[in-house]
């Protein structure tokens, strides 16, 4: 590892994951495409975010939350793919920081969207109450809390990594992440994913319970309403759908299929997780910002109806934020 090993004094990192492409510089280029139009995306619109007043509200302060979490996921694998394109190795400092921002942002991915899920769940079921439930102070506190929650539990991750005498120089995959750093070390490796599991598991698939019945709750509460606002919701919730799907359908499959007879290559292992990381990524600033046009001709927002939240009257659920 990087300081002195426990047992050998391992500094670099040999990380193989790109040695069975046919064409890796290729694969290179693509990946360096993406993550460029992710940080122009999330960038993009965070800056249109924050310089209109209009825009602050509690949706939007979640959709700029997600963009920072996309950009953070994005690099932490897109900057050491390039890396090893380029030079193969990667000393051990780069590699557990990396390993840090990757962790920190799959576990916020993941609270992103549940709490864009809550903020939705709150519009549709008690559109009344809005702006009194999602205040400024609540929805900091709530993204606060799972920035801290997360930082402990992946420094817990680093922690167990950074303690591990290692032996092996050679990582099969395509980026640092807490698999492969255990992996490399002179232990049993199944005694260090107890702790990984039960925090995926709470962290990852305990917002996806979450999100999913929102959504049914959410489409219950629809039938109840207008055909003409319900076909406006449900469209909504589709696109919302679309960047739920594109996170949580990866993980199901690298998580759970593959523990129940699901046989993977690496190759095909390291493909997997590129999508799960790349594409919510580069999806989510689309479907949250790019899919609407934000403005009209006259300097007006054209997403106001999808995003803001109107006056309600007892006759309306325009309170719906999108």
């Amino acid at each position: 590892m990087a300081s002195k090993n426990n047992t050998v004094g391992i500094t670099e990192f040999f990380i193989t994951g790109f040695d069975d492409l046919e064409h890796p510089k290729a694969v290179g280029i693509v990946i360096l495409m993406i993550y460029s139009l992710i940080l122009l995306g999330g960038t993009t619109n965070i800056c249109i975010i924050a310089s209109d007043k209009r825009l602050h509200t509690p949706m939007y302060f979640f959709i700029c939350n997600l963009a920072i979490v996309d950009m953070m996921y994005s690099s932490s694998a897109s900057v050491t793919m390039l890396t090893i394109l380029l030079v193969k190795t990667v000393s051990y400092k780069p590699c557990a920081a990396h390993m840090f921002l990757y962790h920190m942002g799959d576990f916020m991915e993941a609270f992103a969207i549940g709490l864009m899920a809550f903020d939705r769940l709150v519009a549709i079921s008690n559109p009344l109450r809005y702006h009194s439930i999602i205040t400024t102070n609540r929805i900091l506190l709530l993204v606060l809390t799972t920035w801290v929650i997360n930082s402990a539990v992946v420094g817990t991750l680093a922690g167990i990594t950074e303690g591990l005498p290692s032996c092996h120089t050679v990582l099969k995959y395509m980026f640092c992440d807490y698999p492969g750093l255990v992996r490399a070390a002179c232990v049993n490796p199944d005694d260090y994913f107890v702790f990984p599991t039960i925090a995926v598991s709470l962290a990852i698939y305990r917002n996806f319970v979450f999100v999913l019945l929102s959504y049914i709750w959410i489409i219950c509460t629809v039938f109840k309403i207008s055909s003409e606002s319900r076909k406006h919701m449900f469209s909504t919730c589709f696109s919302h759908m679309i960047v739920v799907v594109c996170y949580f359908v990866p993980k199901f499959v690298a998580n759970i299929l593959t523990r129940v007879g699901l046989v993977l290559t690496i190759p095909e292992r390291n493909g997997l997780h590129i999508v799960a990381t790349l594409v919510p990524s580069l999806v989510n600033p689309v479907v949250y910002c790019c899919y609407y046009s934000l403005w009209k001709d006259d300097n007006r927002l054209k997403c106001t109806s999808r995003y803001l939240p109107f006056t309600v009257t007892p006759n309306s659920m325009n309170a719906y934020v999108e």
